[in-house]
């Protein structure tokens, strides 16, 4: 039963930064209000706050990759992981590692804070739910250019073979594939144009509530006792 109880609280969610205080704490209610503000998500936790139920997560590749070294070589592994929760929003995240397995567990949480919102669009006319981009997107990384184009419902990916960059390179074609994703909320049509509003972002709209739980979370950690380990 002891061991229970420590594993139940090493699995309790600390958060060390004022974001992850105010989604602990139930004041911020989704992700879009994050993203509406800009705010840099430090910590996986939040996005398994909001998604963690729905994410998938898929390893793409691991890369054995040796360095030349005076003992001799070093070999480490480079894990590619997506994530995402099939509606609006995708992550892609890599890491470097001595051990498989301690790899892709760090792509996976540097997956899960580089998570973004995907916009969906129409080929042609507004029926229906949304199936395709809504505007050409394009995104590079090193010799690998990726172009997506709005299609009809049903199209699919219909590419042909391609001409022209090394897109064998997994690595780098997943990351084009993130970019060109990415943008799609960096151009918006006519029905997205809306009047601006400025409002007080959740730093400024809880001041009063961060100096509490912030004094309150110090006080814990200083008055915590000290773990004998044998």
């Amino acid at each position: 039963m002891a061991d229970d109880a420590g594993a139940v609280e090493d699995k309790e969610w600390i958060s060390v930064t004022k974001l992850g205080r105010l989604v602990k704490d139930m004041k911020i209610k989704s992700l879009e209000e994050i993203y509406l503000f800009s705010l840099p998500i430090k910590e996986s936790e939040i996005i398994d706050f909001f998604l963690g139920a729905s994410l998938k997560d898929e390893v793409l590749k691991i890369l054995p990759l040796q360095k030349q070294t005076p003992a001799g070589q070093r070999t480490r592994f480079k894990a590619f992981v997506a994530i995402g929760d099939y509606n609006v929003h995708v992550g892609l995240g890599l890491k470097c590692s001595k051990e498989v397995a301690t790899a892709i567990r760090g792509a996976i949480i540097l997956a899960k804070l580089s998570i973004v919102p995907v916009r969906r669009g129409y080929w042609g006319n507004k029926i229906g739910k949304p199936h395709t981009v809504p505007c050409k997107v394009t995104g590079r990384c090193g010799s690998v250019l990726v172009h997506l184009i709005p299609a009809p419902r049903g199209t699919g990916i219909s590419a042909p073979v391609p001409k022209k960059g090394c897109t064998a390179t997994l690595g780098n074609f997943a990351k084009a594939t993130f970019d060109a994703i990415s943008k799609t909320y960096s151009y918006l049509t006519p029905d997205l144009w809306k009047e601006s509003v400025f409002t007080k972002s959740p730093y400024q709209e809880f001041t009063d509530h961060l100096v509490k739980t912030h004094t309150r979370v110090s006080m814990q950690r200083t008055q915590a006792p000290a773990v004998a380990t044998t």
